[in-house]
Order: C-alpha cells, then structure tokens, then sequence
C-alpha cells in the first residue's frame, strides 16, 4: 500500500473515530486532472465538532506519520475545514456546506475505498 493511501486511511479513521459521518475516501489517482491522490471527506454536526475532526486527524497522522498538513483552510469558522498533505487533501464539513460543495458528486470518477471495519 502507498504512502498517501496509509495517510488517507490514518485520516479517515480518525474522523471515524471522532463520529464523523458519510466518510468517503476518494482514490483520484486514475484522473489526470485531480489534485490530489486521495480526498478524505466528511461531515460534522456543529463547528466545534468539525474542529475536533480536525485536530484528531492531525494528532494521528502526526503521531503515526511525522507528517504536519501544509496548509489548513476554514479552521476560524469551522464550516469546511481542508487540510492539505498534498497527496491527500481532507474535507471535513458542516452537513450544509457538503450538500453546498458537492464534492462527492464533483469527484465520483474517483474509486470510493472502504474503511475497515471495526472487529
């Protein structure tokens, strides 16, 4: 396995984890226009909740990776939160913004992979 698709699975289990909802990890990597090889998305209910998201996937990608985002964007208001490892770029939401953005649809050439389940 990749590099970015542990860094994508670190991430999405951590949102997980955080009871993030409608995780989706998209493997972009066939799509020549894509920026990324992997979007984690998810949703959050309130904005200290996104912002938990947040910090969870940066203490776990951090602990397991040594790796810090290279940018992190909207995380003053916490509606969409994006954090940028530049293989992996994680969109975390308020439901409204989701549904708003489109993300999902905009990048479903993208093949989903599941998370793994809890045993």
């Amino acid at each position: 396995m990749k590099e970015s698709e542990i860094l994508a699975r670190l991430a999405a289990q951590a949102l997980d984890d955080k009871k993030g909802t409608d995780i989706v990890i998209l493997d972009l990597r066939d799509i020549a226009s894509a920026p990324a090889e992997f979007f984690v998305i998810a949703s959050g209910n309130v904005p200290s909740h996104v912002s938990a998201m947040s910090d969870a996937v940066h203490e776990v990608v951090k602990k397991a990776t040594g790796l810090n985002p290279s940018k992190v964007e909207g995380y003053q208001n916490a509606e969409w939160i994006l954090m940028d490892y530049f293989d992996v770029v994680v969109h975390i939401f308020q439901k409204e913004k989701r549904d708003f953005y489109r993300l999902d649809q905009l990048w479903d050439d993208g093949k989903h992979i599941e998370l793994a389940s809890k045993q």
